[in-house]
């Protein structure tokens, strides 16, 4: 039985009857085709000898298998030659190997972008659903080139389209040329990349001024200080309510912070890897205005670095806070907040300041969670 839309369908005027959307499909068949030792498909060879990534980033030459066996057969294999294939990423103008070997072992990087677009259009015709294939361009490949690529797709009539330009993320499974971060020369030497210039941190200064906000989060309260001196943000100390919470990653967080902030890195860099991380607790609770520790951390630094700018802060920003305290030295404000943590003996959450119950035997918050037997 067709489907009770197959009236308005192309298929009826065909006069072909059909009972699903889709039949036809070429699956993605990448690590699939690794795994089984065989072809990929429409794909092309990645490279007749390459460099593979694994766990632990422990990386070893792969040869194509019949590659191989035709080069031991020949009489022109060597370990050399693979290894230099793989640093070349084809074997084309190596003059040990037969043209005629040459001709039949192109790799895909040998094929210009057009033709592995119409191969994929040529399937796509025959096919139903989106042909899973890779456009691979050359590291040097331009912006124009990617834009010629999308723009063949589109008009050959593909569903979709894959590229994927060498070298364009620091860690991929299949390279060229590449060891371990080293380059491989033609003779086969390896040449490591200029070490680094190592960065220390500034000394912390002895007098420092800042704010303090204490932020509810899912796990309780959490109490952030962001100081500064003359040249900036220098640091950031956090400090949790008796309701539990994960001090120890705040406090991670925190120094990691600090140092990158006397080693000269600009906070706004900070802020952006800082804002925006999710905590499963915090998620589960309505209302928070925070979305985890170190979303709050993130948010009072790009805070205190408005207010040493001299800007206005927006209403949300204002809002983030349950309790703003006042600029004051830095030992006031943590004996203020020692001072309100250690007040058990009122009716009242030393952590929310909501009513307290006697549970158990104990005295609870149902705000907060913070327990007196805790």
């Amino acid at each position: 039985m067709c489907s009770p839309y197959y009236e308005k369908s192309i298929y009826k005027d065909l006069g072909i009857r059909v009972r699903n959307a889709t039949t036809t499909t070429i699956a993605p068949t990448g690590t699939l085709s690794i795994i089984a030792g065989v072809s990929s498909g429409i794909e092309p060879l990645f490279a007749i000898s390459y460099i593979r990534n694994v766990m632990d980033n422990e990386e070893f030459i792969e040869v194509n298998p019949i590659f191989k066996e035709i080069a031991i057969i020949d009489g022109f294999y060597s370990d050399d030659l693979m290894r230099r294939i793989a640093n070349k990423g084809t074997i084309q103008g190596f003059p040990e190997i037969p043209k005629w070997v040459q001709n039949v072992f192109v790799t895909s990087h040998d094929i210009s972008p057009q033709w592995h677009v119409r191969m994929q259009a040529a399937f796509q015709k025959y096919t139903d659903n989106a042909v899973s294939k890779t456009v691979n361009l050359r590291n040097e490949a331009t912006r124009e080139d990617v834009a010629e690529v999308f723009m063949q797709a589109y008009k050959t009539y593909c569903k979709g389209v894959t590229i994927y330009r060498d070298g364009s993320r620091d860690l991929q499974v299949l390279n060229i040329g590449k060891v371990k971060g080293k380059e491989q020369n033609s003779d086969n030497e390896q040449t490591e990349k200029s070490p680094v210039n190592s960065i220390v941190p500034r000394p912390r200064p002895e007098i420092t001024t800042g704010f303090t906000e204490k932020v509810k989060i899912g796990c309780g309260n959490l109490y952030i200080t962001v100081n500064y001196d003359e040249n900036g943000i220098c640091e950031v100390f956090t400090n949790t309510g008796r309701a539990g919470g994960c001090p120890s990653q705040s406090e991670a967080t925190a120094r990691l912070v600090s140092i990158a902030l006397r080693s000269g890195i600009d906070h706004k860099y900070l802020v952006e890897q800082l804002k925006g991380i999710r905590c499963p607790s915090t998620i589960r609770q309505k209302g928070l205005k925070v979305m985890s520790c170190p979303d709050a951390i993130g948010r009072l630094i790009e805070k205190v670095a408005k207010i040493q700018d001299g800007n206005n802060l927006t209403s949300e920003e204002l809002s983030i806070s349950e309790e703003q305290k006042f600029q004051v030295p830095t030992a006031k404000r943590y004996r203020n907040v020692e001072e309100r943590v250690d007040t058990e003996s009122q009716a009242v959450c030393p952590e929310c300041g909501k009513l307290v119950e006697h549970e158990g035997g104990c005295v609870v918050c149902r705000n907060c969670g913070f327990s007196k037997c805790g």
